[in-house]
Order: structure tokens, then sequence, then C-alpha cells
């Protein structure tokens, strides 16, 4: 099988220069087909155009220069440009390992009832305290192969007739729009494959308002795509009818004191546990409130235009 990897870039052409030499240079095998959309300055181009130029393997490398926007306008912008039976999508602040296009490969081979197959998203070697927070919390992880929800598009693939099913991403979706393409993989009848050896390397956000305003921002995502389908997985009742939906919501503000503790116990230390765990709070805290924020949006929005 064919695989193209898609990568959407704005404005970090230092960033895109790691990823493309993970997919081309320290790599066990190269993929078949580098797509990039630019959103952002002529540097990034002239990054792309220095390895369409130097790459020795054969590799064929696509700029898509677009208008930024958001990340699914953009990704749309190199979809119809991906020729692979597989396309995976990664992004220009993450590095490939090494086995990562063999072992895409290789899993979609050993599952084709799988119509999307990623793994874990390890921040890069770091002494940060926000960065262990973020390995943590920011991005899903199991420890053994499993079918799962969802898998974030810095590290996913999808089989080509997948794709061609369920269609481009939702581009009126500013941020939770991978969640969203996931689970109508799903409804359409595919499984979403977890393989904790496919793995990548992240720069995870270096500062703690970074971290928060990146959990802010999903937190509104994930409101928004639980609006549009609310027969999804969600951590909150949508309205109150039953006695369920009561301690659903209860369970919605005591796990932000409960999870921060429980979360710290994957620390390698008790001092580690006691300096991690105010951060996963704010961290927590700044996720729900992103997701109540939207809710006062929307509802004022719906007030205004009646």
């Amino acid at each position: 099988m064919k695989l193209s990897v898609l990568i959407c870039t704005y404005n970090r052409p230092e960033l895109l220069t790691r990823a493309l030499e993970a997919l081309t240079k320290h790599t066990e095998e190269t993929p078949d087909q580098i797509v990039v959309v630019n959103g952002g300055d002529e540097r990034t181009n002239r990054v792309v155009e220095y390895f369409m130029t130097t790459n020795k393997d054969g590799v064929e490398i696509d700029l898509v220069r677009t208008v930024n926007k958001n990340a699914a306008s953009n990704r749309n912008a190199g979809l119809p440009l991906c020729r692979g039976d597989i396309i995976a999508t990664t992004d220009d602040d993450a590095q490939v390992f090494p086995s990562w296009v063999r072992l895409m490969k290789q899993a979609h081979e050993e599952h084709p009832e799988a119509g999307a197959v990623g793994g874990p998203v390890i921040g890069t070697p770091t002494n940060s305290l926000v960065a262990k927070v973020a390995d943590l919390i920011t991005f899903p992880a199991w420890p053994s192969p499993q079918y799962v929800r969802t898998i974030p598009t810095v590290n996913i693939s999808y089989k080509r007739e997948v794709v061609d099913r369920v269609g481009l991403m939702d581009e009126t979706l500013f941020c939770g729009e991978d969640v969203d393409y996931n689970w109508r993989v799903q409804k359409v009848g595919y499984k979403i494959y977890f393989d904790p050896q496919i793995k990548v390397y992240h720069e995870h956000r270096p500062t703690l308002k970074g971290l928060l305003n990146q959990h802010y921002r999903y937190g509104r995502g994930y409101y928004l795509v639980r609006r549009k389908w609310r027969d999804m997985y969600c951590v909150y009742p949508h309205r109150i009818r039953r006695f369920r939906d009561v301690l659903k919501a209860a369970n919605f503000i005591a796990a932000l004191l409960y999870q921060p503790f429980q979360t710290s116990k994957k620390a390698s230390s008790v001092k580690s546990r006691r300096a991690l765990i105010p951060v996963m709070f704010l961290a927590g805290l700044a996720w729900k409130g992103g997701m109540v924020m939207q809710a006062c949006k929307e509802s004022g929005s719906r007030s205004n235009w009646r």
C-alpha cells in the first residue's frame, strides 16, 4: 500500500524542517508522498522547496499555498492531492519515529476493519513541568493496542476508501475537527485502532499560559462537537431529565478535584506528583471553562437571533 502524509503549517519553518527531516532522512521507510499545506509566509515555502530539490529517495513532495483559516480548512486544501492508499496526517511541530511509516502500513494491513490507525503523542525530552503535564493530559494514550473513540490528527492515518466515504473535514469547527471526523468514520461502520508502537514526538506548549490557552480552546471545541452530535460520548449531560443526568453533572464538577490526583499517580515520584497536581487542576479548569464559555456564547447568539 502506498502512503501519503499531509502536514499543515503556519509560520513555523524551523519546526517544519525537523518534521520533514524525520519523514525523509531519519526513517526506516519513506512515505510515497508528502503534501505540505502552508497558510503562512514565504519562509515556509522555501523550506518545502529545499526538500523538493534535495530529497534523494523518490519521495514526491507537493506544496499547497492557502490562506490560513483554521486546521480543518487547511487540511481540506491538501486532502484532494493525497493519492496514497493510506492518508496519514501529522503536524509541523511533530517528528515521527523512524518506524512510523512501516508500522502505519502494517497496522492497516492487519486491521482491515479499522478506518483509522494511530498512536501516542510524546513530548520531546525536557525537564519542563508544563511539558510533563501535557504528556499526561493533553493527548490520549493507552498502554496496549485497542479500539478507541478518537486519535488526534498529529498522529493518525486513514484508509483511502474511508476518506472517500466520509469526505472533507468540517470547516465550521475551529477546534475539535479531528474528533468530529473520527466520529464520522465510526458512523459509516469503521473502527479507530490505537497502536502504542506508532509514535511521534511533539513540541508541547512551553509555557503555562500556552498550555492553558490550548486546553481552553479544546474545551470550546469539545462543546461544539457535542452540540453537533448529541449521540456522541460526553462528559456532561445535554439535559437534566433523569437522576443519572444529575450524577453526571455532579461528576463533571467533582472531576476537577479528583482527576489531577488520579493522573498524578503516573508520575515517577511523590515530589513530582505534588508539583504536577496544581498545573493539572488549572488545565482542567481551562478545559471545562472553555466548554462553559462556548455554551454561554451559543446561548447568547440564539437569544439575539430571536
